[in-house]
């Protein structure tokens, strides 16, 4: 749901040191959020910017929406594009935000829709749209100058059990699934084989042209660790009033410690032998 990106230099720094990040920038509504190890001149940021894409969003912090979500399919986001090429190694992902209801445009008219009852509008389908969202980006990535190092994060699974978010599903699990114990929704492998099919064409042309980009596919890792979530703890102290308050739970994120230092390992692997 999020593009994840990090600029670098160590070239003087030991990097076995640790030291104290310095929160240096937050957007409003703290969803992007830059940190700097000054000592290292090293620096991190998350950018929030779930489509990818240019996209007009209408929902609070619950998820509720009042208007349908204005997507361009044909113009990609600025709040990751005007920063691209000051960055050295960088991690994109995106998926289930193309599940949401969605009116469609391209060079600034409407083609058609997700989910759109009652408005006269062609339903294109969420596979429509995260295919051209995919293309855009890979496209950019592959017709660019900047030689970074790229990695493509495929999605990762929710655990949702007994309802979705909106009607009371948990997910209370505190172990991880064992082999043949779960299998993955088939929305997720629409995602996933949408995601598969657009990075291979991409690493084809990119690979051309001097560009690294590389896949880091978390699915099946993910599918297996249900105890990896939020839960009813995506807010702070949701019980300090009522311990038996019915809170939405967050079983679609992570949280650390958890996969998340698993997919963190891996990174750095791939950083290091890329």
């Amino acid at each position: 749901m999020l593009l994840s990106i990090w600029l670098h230099d160590l070239s003087h720094a030991d990097r076995q040191q640790v030291e104290q990040a310095v929160e240096v920038y937050h957007d409003e509504e703290y969803k992007s959020k830059r940190w700097l190890f000054r000592s290292h001149n090293f620096s991190v940021s998350v950018i929030w910017s779930p489509f990818l894409v240019k996209a007009a969003i209408f929902e609070d912090i619950n998820g509720v929406s009042t208007s349908e979500i204005q997507l361009h399919l044909d113009k990609l986001d600025n709040k990751w594009l005007d920063q691209y090429q000051s960055l050295d190694y960088m991690v994109i992902s995106s998926g289930k935000w193309f599940l949401k209801t969605a009116i469609y445009y391209e060079n600034n008219k409407i083609i058609g829709c997700h989910y759109c009852p009652g408005k006269k509008l062609t339903e294109l389908g969420f596979q429509f749209a995260y295919r051209k969202a995919l293309q855009q980006v890979f496209n950019f990535i592959t017709s660019s100058k900047k030689k970074g190092m790229v990695f493509f994060r495929t999605g990762t699974p929710d655990h949702f059990e007994n309802g979705e978010w909106f009607s009371g599903g948990t997910c209370k699990r505190t172990v991880p699934f064992k082999e043949g114990e779960i299998d993955m929704k088939d929305l997720d492998t629409i995602l996933r084989n949408i995601e598969l099919e657009e990075f291979e064409k991409a690493v084809s042309e990119g690979s051309e042209k001097g560009v690294k980009l590389k896949l880091f596919d978390t699915t099946h890792l993910s599918l297996f660790r249900p105890d990896g979530h939020p839960g009813p703890y995506r807010q702070f102290h949701p019980f300090a009033e009522d311990k038996n308050a019915k809170v939405q739970n967050d079983c679609l994120h992570w949280c650390l410690p958890g996969p998340i230092d698993s997919w963190n390992d891996l990174l750095m692997e791939m950083v290091v032998n890329g």
